[in-house]
């Protein structure tokens, strides 16, 4: 029977793909993918066998390619479905097509691997035992605020995708809205010139303000716990010295800010060649 195969791959760091998705992509009938040109890079870091079919799955054409995904499944075709970096649906394209596939009564198989958010989390040291993951914040500050309100008084770690460009508006309404918490940032995880940057709000809106990152970027957020929380006039933890947010950032492929308007967070010296 066709199914639709859901395959995470590496979030940077290609050599975090499973023995399981290299097998499965090299027998796939059809792939769709977020960026085909992307998903050449990782067939051809592992020597996969491109599947006869590949096309492009992406917000801007979902609606297009879903139609063609369940065509092919209808023929009884297996069809891969990937993103650029980790699982299809998390933050990209993927969940309309999923639940759709499921409606028409196909089965669904997940190809486990990479994420951020396991290793952001851990690596900011905030709890781990209860957690909730708020995908992208939205863009305009007023919905903004009230979007982190909503965990406002929840005692679970948040968990935050950001555009590199609105890291320190994240970090301004986080403040305001939160109170001074510990936090972290973390950029280009898995990747050569990763990058987390600990301490409280306060410290790490000062940090970030008013510039732009470069990189892939995920925030972590403690919940709504005294111990997680800054007393007013009570200064630094041991925990949250000034040099664990002072440190360099990452390279990144992104042309979109030029580098005279590009933060003083400054880039690697070169590329990585087990980076997509």
């Amino acid at each position: 029977m066709a199914k639709l195969i859901i395959i995470a791959t590496p979030i940077g760091n290609l050599e975090d793909i499973t023995l399981r998705a290299v097998r499965v992509l090299g027998e796939l009938h059809a792939l769709a993918c977020e960026d085909t040109r992307h998903t050449r890079i990782l067939f051809e870091a592992h020597g996969i066998a491109s599947p006869r079919i590949i096309l492009s799955y992406r917000e801007r054409n979902e609606e297009q390619a879903e139609a063609r995904v369940i065509g092919f499944l209808k023929q009884g075709l297996s069809v891969g479905v990937c993103s650029d970096a980790g699982y299809p649906g998390i933050s990209d394209a993927g969940y309309r097509l999923i639940s759709r596939a499921v409606d028409e009564g196909f089965e669904i198989e997940v190809i486990p691997g990479a994420g951020a958010v396991e290793p952001a989390l851990l690596s900011s040291g905030l709890p781990t035992s209860s957690f909730t993951f708020k995908g992208f914040p939205p863009r305009k500050p007023g919905v903004r605020k009230r979007f982190l309100g909503q965990d406002r008084d929840q005692p679970h770690t948040l968990v935050f995708y950001e555009s590199p460009f609105r890291v320190s508006a994240l970090l301004r309404d986080a403040l305001e809205v939160y109170g001074d918490r510990r936090a972290a940032v973390c950029i280009e995880l898995t990747k050569k010139f990763e990058r987390v940057f600990r301490g409280t709000l306060g410290e790490l809106n000062a940090k970030f303000k008013d510039k732009t990152i470069r990189g892939e970027v995920t925030i972590v957020v403690a919940g709504n716990n005294p111990k997680f929380t800054a007393s007013p006039g009570g200064g630094q933890d041991d925990d949250l010295a000034p040099d664990e947010i002072t440190d360099d950032t990452t390279d990144d492929k992104s042309d979109e800010t030029p580098p005279d308007e590009q933060a003083d967070v400054p880039a690697g010296d070169g590329p990585d060649n087990n980076n997509v």
